[in-house]
């Protein structure tokens, strides 16, 4: 059964308890008895975010997944409506949750709504620090380099991010 890594995002609201719910929804997506992997929170900046729009904390968990990608999307855009994001005209607009499907095993897709792996994950670090706490040395479908080194050779603009949470 493939493991899945999906990437968790909040700036609006109580943002740990917002990270908290959606753990929560996709833990019991996992397979039972699987292992769950929860990255630390880190708080960062927003990135290609409207001008005054608040801080995200974010977090990365790997679930073990019995389904399809489309299907795994299909239930993180449930888990995102019924905690309560709304999607409007701005494009990365503030969100109480935002989830997305990060890798999916050694599955690669591209269509129009989910490329897997995500195309942007090896450049933000907002993503690539949480994953990198929980599986440094996993080498996605298509690439050569690790998390890890990914991480390492990261040029990016973003500030640091900031530790704020690391068990629940």
């Amino acid at each position: 059964m493939p493991r899945a890594g999906i990437a968790l995002g909040s700036n609006l609201g109580p943002r740990l308890a917002n990270l908290q719910a959606a753990c929560e929804c996709l833990s019991r997506l996992s397979r039972p008895g699987a292992a769950v992997l929860q990255a630390a929170v880190y708080q960062t900046s927003p990135l290609a975010c409207p001008d005054g729009s608040p801080d995200f904390f974010n977090t990365v968990v790997e679930i073990e997944y019995d389904g399809s990608p489309a299907e795994l999307l299909q239930q993180t855009q449930t888990i995102e409506m019924t905690l309560g994001r709304t999607r409007g005209a701005t494009r990365h607009a503030p969100r109480l949750i935002d989830i997305d499907l990060l890798y999916f095993g050694d599955a690669t897709h591209a269509s129009d709504g989910l490329d897997i792996p995500h195309p942007r994950l090896t450049q933000r670090r907002f993503v690539l620090q949480p994953l990198a706490d929980i599986r440094p040395e996993l080498i996605l479908p298509g690439h050569s380099l690790t998390i890890a080194d990914h991480l390492a050779a990261l040029q990016s603009t973003e500030a640091p991010p900031e530790l704020v949470h690391t068990h629940w």
